[in-house]
């Protein structure tokens, strides 16, 4: 029988380097051997991508703070069900950029959806499945701000999507709720200092996993 994968999340605002930090995860696990999947939220199938555009695209019409937290456990479900799962059930590991956590996150924290709310979709469209181990990668929103302006200046992207423009107050609203969480869960989650440079963030995230790696962490 094939054991069983290994998920693991990344969280953060903005800027925190998530993209970076998974990359180099990915290749650090690549090299224990592992086969790794590395996917992102909302997105990572085809169904779930064009939920993403829906989600994130600027337009001339409202979405409500709850209708955009069904669309975002609509993307999950399907994520879940075609990519996640399959992988972890034929031993792969997977890492995340962004999962529920987000949700909690953004959708509760900035936007003020209620947490009975989001924790019931998620019990209902989950059913309690859950990350072996998320790094929230963690650092003061304005630092996060800037370097993401920096990132669309040197694309040459100036666009910005629905989260990208909001406040500097929405923002610190979803950071301080991230920390909630990781204090609420630190069996999970594990806080790492997002203002160091890219190498040695990428660092402690391969050296936070190293306990799943040893096993010593049960998946969930």
């Amino acid at each position: 029988m094939t054991p069983r994968g290994r998920f693991i999340t990344l969280e953060g605002i903005e800027g925190a380097g998530k993209s970076t930090v998974a990359a180099a995860l990915a290749a650090a696990l690549r090299a224990h051997g592992l086969t790794v999947v590395a996917t992102r939220e909302p997105g990572g199938t085809p169904l779930a991508e064009r939920l993403r555009e829906v989600v994130l695209q600027r337009g001339t019409e409202r979405i409500a703070p709850e209708a955009e937290t069904l669309l975002m456990f609509a993307a999950r479900a399907v994520h879940v069900e075609n990519l996640i799962r399959p992988a972890l059930a034929r031993g792969e590991w997977v890492i995340c950029d962004r999962y529920t956590d987000a949700t909690r996150a953004y959708q509760g924290g900035g936007r003020g959806v209620s947490a009975s709310f989001i924790e019931t979709l998620s019990g209902e469209v989950l059913g309690g499945f859950t990350p072996d181990l998320t790094l929230l990668l963690d650092l003061p929103v304005m630092t996060g701000l800037e370097r993401a302006h920096a990132r669309r200046r040197a694309a040459g992207d100036g666009d910005v999507d629905r989260f990208e423009s909001e406040t500097v107050a929405f923002f610190d609203r979803v950071r301080a709720r991230y920390l909630e969480i990781a204090t609420a869960d630190p069996g999970r989650v594990r806080v790492l200092d997002a203002t160091k440079s890219a190498a040695a963030l990428a660092q402690d995230a391969v050296d936070a996993s190293a306990p799943l790696l040893a096993g010593e962490l049960r998946p969930r």
